[in-house]
């Protein structure tokens, strides 16, 4: 079966056409908007970066904070992705894949500006009179492909079991394993039960519980990775010239490390790339479109702003990391192993630090990902359905713990695939739409539109069958 999956992702789902489909939407998506939000970028950090430590309350009924929507965005992708992805994309596809992962977050930072503006605009009121959004409405309000959208939550459910459960519990077992000798039951079971007690509390307490992990966990793994690459300073400029020769030319045979060509370097990179960052998948909007905004796309700023933290950020301070180790060529070392070597071989103690750090990254992101998950079963079968869900997904936190993190991953690539395909031709489909709402907003970004105000003159909508 693990074969079966590797074949898939390898050949179909993560091969050339997945490649072009992604890096091309990306780059179609930046021509159609005239890159507005790098024309502009000063227009999205102040909206962004600036605003974080302004305290701010919803003031409607079944909303977040933007600041809270981002947090829970973040929490979904600033996880084990940022750690153990980049050590896995590193050590599989060579320093050349990080390259490629970085010109994914450049067109990734549009992408994700361009869904999160969707869902915002196209989001509704449901039953308990909460805001509620994502690819699936924006696919069937504006396209009218109803099945299109049903397929799209289908696969959402099913990749939150693996991108956002199981690999995340896997990767929380095996750094606890590995620095405090704890065993994978035992986390398993306290892992689950923390899970269970959050998301019982819905949208509200998960996004609370986020805009405190977030911000606390990025800033004390930056910090301790900072303090490391301060020490190996001397090797920074060859880790840097090696991710971007090694990008063209392919990694040669070193010690255990098969060697890889261009395309490959890039298929490991974007796959990595997505599963770290997400964008083109359509999970993220999911928590944007509960935002308290005025505007669709000042929330899309905030999508833009995670891309740009989570990957060229994050991911670039973990990757120097174990580049500068020269741990990433060893023979028999798995991805959880040499992130946590490459803190500890330098800072005495600092694997157990990043191993806390891999918990509340993995623990803030299976959270997030339960509420996209609620959302696109919502849309599919109703409230009822949640509740048998809420109790699976519980469960399969559990069994992350101790399964084989070969075919936890390997899933996790193929449900990523399957679920960015509906939303990135989406994307597309809704360009004009995009430009229309990018247009509004940076030509006036300073002014908040009054409450209530309308964007369906700017939207195109069909009847839903």
């Amino acid at each position: 079966m693990l074969g079966m999956i590797k074949w898939l992702n390898t050949n179909i789902i993560w091969g050339i056409p997945m490649l072009i489909l992604m890096l091309g939407t990306g780059t179609f998506l930046t021509i159609r908007t005239k890159g507005v939000i790098f024309t502009h970028f000063g227009t999205v950090m102040r909206n962004t970066l600036k605003t974080i430590f302004k305290k701010k309350e919803t003031e409607e009924h079944g909303t977040i904070t933007p600041f809270q929507a981002v947090c829970t965005a973040l929490a979904a992708t600033v996880g084990t992705g940022n750690i153990v992805g980049i050590a896995i994309a590193i050590s599989v596809g060579g320093p050349g894949a990080i390259f490629w992962m970085w010109v994914c977050a450049v067109l990734g930072m549009v992408t994700k500006f361009c869904e999160t503006t969707l869902a915002v605009a196209y989001r509704e009121k449901n039953e308990k009179g909460r805001y509620v959004g994502g690819p699936m409405y924006y696919i069937s309000k504006a396209l009218g492909w109803k099945k299109t959208a049903v397929a799209f939550c289908a696969f959402a459910v099913l990749a939150s079991f693996g991108v956002g459960n199981m690999v995340q519990a896997n990767a929380v077992s095996g750094s606890m394993d590995t620095m405090f000798h704890v065993p994978a039951y035992a986390t398993g079971i306290v892992l689950a039960a923390l899970v269970g007690l959050v998301i019982i509390g819905g949208i509200k307490r998960i996004s609370g519980v986020a805009e405190f992990l977030v911000p606390f966990m990025a800033g004390m793994y930056i910090i301790v990775a900072v303090v490391v690459l301060i020490i190996n300073a001397a090797k920074i400029p060859a880790a840097l010239a090696m991710i971007v020769t090694d990008a063209f030319a392919g990694t040669s045979m070193i010690g255990g490390f098969a060697g890889s060509t261009m395309l490959y370097a890039a298929r490991i990179g974007v796959a990595r790339g997505v599963f770290t960052n997400e964008a083109g998948l359509g999970s993220a909007p999911i928590a944007h479109a509960s935002a308290d905004t005025d505007h669709p796309a000042r929330q899309g700023c905030w999508g833009a702003f995670e891309v740009f933290f989570d990957t060229i950020v994050m991911c670039t301070v973990t990757a120097l990391v174990i580049i500068t180790s020269g741990l990433w060529h060893e023979e028999g070392m798995e991805g959880n192993a040499i992130s946590l070597a490459a803190f500890q071989n330098v800072i005495p103690g600092g694997g157990h630090i990043v191993s806390i750090g891999i918990a509340l990254f993995a623990f803030a992101t299976i959270i997030a990902w339960y509420y996209y998950a609620e959302k696109a079963l919502e849309y599919i079968a109703g409230f009822k359905a949640v509740f048998f869900y809420r109790i699976i997904f519980v469960i399969f936190v559990f069994v992350g713990c101790v399964v084989e993190v070969d075919i936890v991953w390997e899933l996790a690539d193929l449900f990523n695939g399957m679920m960015a395909i509906p939303n990135l031709i989406a994307l597309i489909a809704l360009s004009p739409t995009i430009v229309k709402l990018a247009q509004d907003f940076f030509a006036d970004s300073k002014t908040i539109r009054p409450k209530g105000h309308s964007f369906s003159g700017m939207l195109q909508l069909k009847d839903k069958k």
